[in-house]
């Protein structure tokens, strides 16, 4: 990045990218997937 603003405006979607859809070999899958009810779909 060639400043702190470009950085910034990068980093919520390669966060969501690492917690949706990276695959994590140490609990096999993403993040994500480990958090229940994360969507709030269920009550």
């Amino acid at each position: 990045y060639t400043s702190e603003t470009q950085r910034r405006q990068a980093f919520p979607e390669w966060l969501h990218h690492y917690n949706h859809h990276r695959f994590h070999t140490a609990i096999s899958g993403p993040p994500a997937t480990r958090v229940p009810n994360l969507s709030g779909q269920y009550t």
